[in-house]
């Protein structure tokens, strides 16, 4: 089947961010500013980076068109990962066609800038993020056979397309259900027969198109009670994967964390740690790497006045970063965005007093927040990785 890559204008596109790009360095790195956060990173073998997004120049967005987040990107960040352009809603507007104009822009940006840039995700494996095309598909008489070319056809196309521009991906994202801990299923892992088949076909595939990457079963199990079920999911996929020889390196770790009261953060970690260390334990001890990939805190259970709460998600997170940083396995560390004003969380978990959440490294005054301090602070304590 041709394969055709949709281009929408993407020279005009990139004229105006060539722009940005060339303007934003220098006054990012005025000798003023004190040491970004990856250049505290760098000093100890680890990088830090973020999610950002696809807009037009000038745009209010969470972009790197947008000269205001840019700056805090190019001067904290040395890892970008797309937030949602390189999923398949994005790429992958019918079965015989892909669109790759917006994640292409983002990717030199992230060059001409001199940043890494991971792959996320070749398959988000959730019913409600496919793209309406696939829930709907009609994989024929021999629906393994097809349902592997689609997946194989997918990675493929995104893997060989960007070569070695890009070192990491997440090849798959959140495919156990957090309530049971049982492997989701989806109109594609039912047309392979079975969850586990599918996934095996995406690790291989993405070994053999792109060898020299990282390759990272990313999920939100949480570090909070109540993630129990969802945690052991995990350990059972990560020991299934190494008993049959699956190449999976890494177990990204989203740390979308979440504080359950204004208790004190060492009390809320009190009951939280121990298991969480033996489940890092456990992953660790089957030889995997370790990245902190969607690292941001909701705060809806935490006071109004804001400068309090801000010092409450801090700490919070301080305590997190103690047990994480612990681990050599770990070396890179990304923000699901820098900015508040543009965080996830204003849609998805808003306060219920209307408050901006203060979940990120930056206030919606582009200002630094106590939890980018924190974490300049930390990176300046943890061991250099070897």
């Amino acid at each position: 089947m041709q394969v055709d890559a949709v281009v929408l204008n993407r020279r005009s596109l990139l004229g105006g961010v060539a722009a940005v790009a060339a303007a934003l360095p220098l006054d990012a790195r005025a000798t003023s500013v004190p040491p970004g956060l990856n250049a505290l990173a760098s000093e100890k073998q680890m990088r830090i980076g973020s999610a950002f997004a696809w807009s037009r120049p000038g745009a209010d967005a969470g972009s790197f068109a947008n000269p205001a987040y840019a700056r805090l990107l190019i001067r904290d960040c040395g890892l970008l990962v797309p937030e949602n352009q390189l999923k398949w809603q994005a790429t992958r507007p019918a079965p015989d066609r892909f669109d790759f104009t917006q994640f292409d822009a983002m990717l030199d940006w992230a060059e001409a800038n001199r940043m890494a840039m991971r792959g996320h995700t070749l398959l988000w494996h959730k019913t409600q993020y496919f793209p309406r095309w696939l829930n709907d598909y009609d994989f024929g008489a021999r629906p393994v056979r097809e349902a592997e070319r689609l997946l194989t056809m997918h990675i493929d196309t995104v893997c060989k397309r960007y070569g070695t521009r890009i070192g990491s991906y997440d090849v798959v994202n959140e495919t156990v259900d957090e309530g049971s801990g049982g492997l989701r299923e989806t109109s594609l892992s039912r047309a392979f027969g079975g969850t586990e088949a599918m996934l095996d076909r995406a690790f291989h595939t993405a070994r053999a198109a792109a060898p020299h990457a990282q390759l990272v079963y990313n999920d939100y199990m949480s570090w909070e009670p109540g993630g129990e079920k969802h945690r052991d999911g995990v350990l059972r996929l990560l020991e299934g994967f190494r008993k049959r020889g699956v190449p999976v390196d890494a177990l990204g770790v989203q740390s979308h964390i979440e504080p359950a009261s204004d208790a004190p953060a060492g009390v809320l970690a009190a009951r939280q740690e121990k298991p969480w260390r033996a489940f890092l334990d456990a992953v660790t001890g089957m030889g995997y790497q370790l990245l902190i990939t969607e690292f941001d805190v909701a705060d809806q259970h935490l006071p109004g006045d804001s400068a309090t709460r801000r010092r409450q998600v801090a700490d919070y997170a301080g305590v997190y970063l103690d047990v994480m940083f612990g681990y050599p396995q770990l070396r890179d560390v990304l923000f699901w965005g820098m900015c508040d004003k543009y965080s996830w969380l204003n849609g998805f978990k808003p306060r219920k007093d209307g408050a901006r959440p203060s979940c990120t490294a930056y206030d919606d005054g582009f200002r630094p927040n106590p939890l980018r301090d924190m974490v300049a602070d930390k990176l300046r304590k943890t061991t250099a990785r070897r």
